[in-house]
């Protein structure tokens, strides 16, 4: 089995290759479209499309050039909040925040818009969301996982690249950019704080593991849940971080001292904000806020398993909208 998947890999990879230097010349949102279609100065009307961006309300499949053969793809999707905002110049008065929500493996972005039902809550708090697909639906997270690892994929450039199409476009606020993941996408947002260029407000962080060596340049706020009794990545650490690599993830606790310890921040507590996120079946600690704004939390979810609980996507973005990029 296992040589049968190394196999298919290769496979793709060596047809990938062939195709250096052949892009897709029908990428939506390729970069190369006049903003506002001609948008005349000093007009309030809002574009249909501004970068190769929709800007109805709705969700759309778009793609983006990153440079390399054929093209990445994501959905996004657009709230009434922006549509019917005010506009000038061919872009919104004021810009929303965005979030980028990552898949878990052998998942897509149709999956993981319908496990965190985000178009709802973007609708209800007006902000944008972002559902870019992965690589062979995986995610080169550092040590894992599977052919976006193999292939060295890189899924940071990616992601940085739909940053500044959406900030550049004036639709999204650069200073309100966040990133969430579940399991290997989980590590997808770890590795994007880690090696972003100072781009991420937030990130939350769903039953995934840090595998990789971080060296964030500036503060990123952090809000962890994760399941005692996940057995895919152990709460206290275990199991394999990938078919080839038969070393155990570290300990949940692990990345959430890192980042409190990266951040400059005190030890976890029972803060007015954990005691907001707590549930039932799931208690919250947090640290408080720095005097740059940022703040790590943890939520254990007592009994869980690996899957997204309920009331996760609220919780974050209750989180996100209370912590801008720190200074």
């Amino acid at each position: 089995m296992r040589r049968a998947l190394i196999l298919m890999v290769t496979v793709v990879l060596v047809l990938a290759g062939a195709l250096t230097g052949c892009k897709n010349q029908n990428s939506q949102g390729g970069g190369s479209t006049t903003q506002g279609h001609g948008t005349q100065k000093g007009s309030r009307k809002r574009p249909t499309i501004v970068q190769g961006i929709p800007t109805n309300t709705g969700t759309f499949k778009l793609n983006l050039d990153v440079g390399t053969p054929g093209h990445r793809e994501y959905l996004l999707h657009v709230p009434a909040r922006l549509t019917k905002g005010g506009w000038r110049d061919g872009r919104p008065n004021r810009p929303l925040p965005l979030v980028l929500a990552m898949h878990g493996g052998l998942s897509n972005m149709q999956g993981m818009r319908e496990l965190t039902g985000f178009d709802d809550l973007s609708d209800q708090k007006g902000f944008l969301v972002a559902y870019p697909d992965g690589f062979m639906t995986t995610w080169n997270a550092g040590d894992c996982c599977g052919p976006a690892k193999i292939g060295n994929i890189d899924d940071v450039g990616f992601l940085t690249k739909l940053i500044d199409k959406l900030v550049g476009s004036g639709l999204a606020d650069g200073t309100r950019v966040y990133a969430t993941g579940f399991s290997n996408g989980a590590g997808m947002a770890y590795r994007l704080a880690c090696e972003g260029p100072g781009k991420i407000a937030a990130i939350g962080v769903v039953e995934g593991a840090l595998v990789m060596s971080c060296h964030p340049d500036r503060p990123v706020s952090a809000l962890i849940f994760h399941g005692t009794a996940d057995r895919s990545v152990p709460y206290n650490g275990g199991g394999t971080r990938d078919f080839n690599d038969r070393r155990p993830f570290p300990p949940v606790s692990q990345a959430v001292d890192f980042w409190r310890k990266a951040d400059k921040l005190p030890g976890l507590r029972q803060t007015s904000l954990s005691r907001q996120l707590s549930r039932a079946s799931t208690q919250c600690r947090s640290t408080g806020k720095s005097d740059s704004g940022a703040e790590v939390s943890f939520c254990r979810i007592d009994g869980g398993t690996h899957h997204w609980p309920a009331s996760a996507s609220a919780q974050l973005w209750d989180f996100f909208a209370s912590h801008s990029r720190p200074s």
